[in-house]
């Protein structure tokens, strides 16, 4: 099955279904820590193929995946399976703007793993809940989060800490998303006040390991957007 949104604004098939998707099934199925059947990898692939996504779609899922092995072969996860599928799920149903991607997504994981892995016991309320975490990111603190919760929710975060020219590319996706969505102005003051917020955390990771790592060259990227911000405002403001 394909999860539509009832009401939603109608979609088109995105022009790199085929690559991208095969790109996800490929290079991560295989390495997943529990038997993926082929039902529900046609369900991500086909989720992750909607349009239009130029950030919140399969590379993004790649990139998040790595992250998780990465996690994997250091601190280690108490929940590996759960923490994966949430990462696998967690923008499986992605519209700019709206408030409840991140539910929609923990259900169409819930009716997916019910459907398919229900046998395997796997704590399916976790997955779920984990996933409805990434819609709170950067109002969470330590207090909030288990371990495995702040390992997972960084590794959605870590684009933060990425290389410039990955971090811009980020950046310029995720204004590209939002393009018909809000007018360019709206869009950079949301966005300039979104990173300056993040930026004036005490912790913009919640997990030491991604702390210790990342921290530096995330406020380095978000000092550098909120810059460029300020001047397309200021731009925007004279004309």
């Amino acid at each position: 099955m394909v999860w539509v949104r009832k009401g939603g604004r109608r979609r088109r098939n995105n022009d790199s279904w085929h690559s991208s998707g095969m790109h996800v099934a490929d290079t991560l199925f295989e390495q997943a820590p529990v038997v993926v059947p082929a039902t529900l990898v046609q369900t991500v692939v086909s989720a992750y193929g909607q349009s239009p996504r130029a950030y919140h779609g399969a590379d993004h899922i790649v990139e998040v995946l790595a992250q998780w092995r990465s996690v994997a072969a250091g601190p280690g996860w108490q929940q590996p399976r759960e923490t994966w599928l949430a990462l696998l799920f967690h923008d499986a149903v992605y519209e700019a703007g709206r408030r409840d991607n991140e539910a929609m997504s923990a259900a169409l994981a819930r009716h997916e793993l019910e459907a398919h892995l229900e046998k395997l016991g796997i704590d399916i309320e976790r997955v779920c809940t984990l996933i409805e975490l990434t819609a709170r990111h950067g109002r969470l603190g330590l207090a909030d989060v288990d371990s495995d919760a702040a390992l997972m929710l960084d590794c959605d975060m870590a684009i933060l800490g990425a290389s410039e020219e990955r971090f811009d590319a980020y950046d310029a996706a995720i204004a590209e998303e939002y393009r018909d969505v809000l007018p360019a102005w709206m869009f950079r003051f949301n966005r300039r006040r979104f990173l300056k917020h993040l930026l004036g955390l005490d912790r913009i990771f919640l997990s030491d390991f991604f702390h210790e790592r990342l921290d530096a060259p995330a406020r380095a990227n978000l000092r550098r957007a909120i810059g460029r911000g300020r001047t397309a405002l200021a731009a925007g403001a004279g004309r």
